[in-house]
């Protein structure tokens, strides 16, 4: 009996334990980016009175999410392709067909996508859905950046479903799921495309939308750096598992884009800062500005993580900080730019960056950078998959994919995110708080704040009193 317990796996013989667990600890590094990370990292931006709103944002919107790809969301982005065209015409490959994940069967068995790689996956369905699922949360999250300050709590719990299905959910099944722009060759690693841009573009037209903040509010300046530093770290960090994960399998790939996203970081922030000591006005470095040439850093690797080398990833770091350096210290300043009230400038750190950086995968991508086999003699598989940029093939074929898929993004994004925005509005009559409210903040919409003056018992006691 004991020899024949030692016999047999407590798993399946499709399931390989080493990449099983990668999957699920470099998920929850990504959910970590989203909470608290986005959490901590935003309370920390805001003014105080806007703490706890922006808070609890950031929490339901995840929770929204979680709930959206469970019910359809997931298998409309990475399920079947719904094939609503002609073969190989783009509507054949626009969107996959919905239907939950409620099942056993649906969560235990070997996970399959329309982007299924040249080596099945190691793993079961309830893995890839959760990993997939905290990229979808995170894209709304960070278009929240754009929107702090005056949006309708209730307007934000119905601006997340729809824009996931409607939005997201298309973005991803066209780049991620196996549909028309993948089937033409576009790639994007881990979602400068679909996450960072889309969002780059959603936080720019939804500030349009909805309006400025009060004018004090724009003026203000964040009501705690040190919340600011430990959720840009956290989010940092994390981002091992953005990257890091989304070769599917531990092995040598997800190795490189750990640590090219790391290069690309440190370069994005030295960057910033050596431009604001040579350049800005008080010549000055700033928190601030490291924090906004991580981001760029960030942004800008995760569409090449894993098919640029080193030098690749120094190069993507330093230029895509410097152009965002540039917008964001010039561009603000033109219209349409200058009249849109960004509140933490994501159309510049995400949108920009995440441009950038999936423009440079055509050019910079490095084909001995071998995402799924190797070149050597251990490998036994029928082929090996990686991407050239023209630097080494001396083709300009992939980097006109790239544009194209990009211009896809852009102007897709920005049309359903804008007839989202307006239909929510007709619906609540109106996207934006009063005045009255937007000038107290939490305590007014949530009768809670982030550093109240008095304890909960006091307050109980005062009103027990006056009663």
């Amino acid at each position: 009996m004991i020899l024949a317990a030692t016999s047999y796996a407590p798993y399946p013989n499709w399931l390989n334990p080493g990449d099983n667990t990668w999957q699920m600890v470099s998920a929850t590094l990504v959910g970590l980016m989203s909470i608290p990370a986005l959490a901590i990292l935003y309370g920390g931006l805001v003014q105080k009175k806007w703490i706890v709103n922006t808070m609890l944002m950031v929490f339901a919107g995840f929770s929204v999410t979680l709930l959206v790809w469970m019910a359809w969301g997931y298998n409309l982005a990475f399920g079947p392709q719904a094939h609503l065209g002609a073969t190989g015409s783009f509507w054949s490959g626009f969107i996959g067909i919905p239907h939950n994940l409620f099942k056993p069967f649906s969560e235990q068995a070997q996970a399959v996508s329309g982007a299924n790689t040249l080596i099945p996956f190691h793993f079961p369905t309830a893995t890839l859905a959760y990993f997939q699922f905290v990229f979808a949360a995170i894209t709304p999250l960070l278009f929240l950046g754009g929107l702090v300050g005056r949006l309708k709590f209730k307007a934000w719990l119905l601006i997340v479903p729809l824009w996931i299905t409607f939005v997201y959910c298309i973005n991803a099944a066209l780049l991620w799921g196996g549909g028309f722009f993948a089937q033409k060759g576009a790639v994007d690693y881990s979602g400068g495309y679909v996450i960072h841009l889309s969002a780059g573009v959603a936080a720019f037209v939804g500030a349009a939308i909805v309006g400025p903040r009060l004018k004090r509010d724009r003026t203000s300046v964040p009501s705690n750096m040190m919340m600011v530093a430990i959720g840009a770290g956290l989010l940092w960090m994390g981002w091992n598992g953005f990257n890091g994960g989304d070769p599917f399998y531990a092995g040598a790939d997800a190795a490189s884009a750990v640590l090219n996203t790391n290069v690309a970081t440190a370069t994005g922030v030295l960057a910033w800062l050596a431009l604001d000591m040579l350049f800005s006005k008080h010549k000055k470095p700033t928190f601030l500005g490291a924090l906004n040439g991580m981001l760029c850093g960030l942004v800008a690797i995760t569409p090449s993580a894993g098919w640029v080398n080193g030098l690749g990833a120094i190069l993507v770091g330093l230029t895509a900080s410097s152009i965002v350096w540039v917008a964001w210290n010039f561009l603000s300043k033109v219209r349409p730019f200058s009249k849109v009230d960004d509140a933490f400038g994501v159309v510049y750190t995400h949108g920009i960056a995440g441009l950038v950086g999936g423009l440079l995968v055509g050019i910079l991508a490095d084909p001995g950078m071998i995402q799924y086999g190797s070149a050597g003699k251990n490998y036994h598989g029928s082929s090996i998959f990686s991407v050239g940029g023209v630097l080494y093939t001396h083709s300009w074929h992939q980097e006109w994919e790239q544009f194209l898929a990009a211009a896809w993004i852009i102007i897709f994004t920005a049309v359903a995110t804008a007839i989202i925005f307006y239909l929510v509005k007709f619906v609540l009559r109106g996207l934006r708080e009063p005045d009255a409210v937007l000038e107290v903040g939490d305590l007014a919409i949530h009768d809670e704040e982030a550093f109240p003056s008095e304890t909960f018992s006091e307050r109980i006691t005062s009103l027990s009193a006056k009663n």
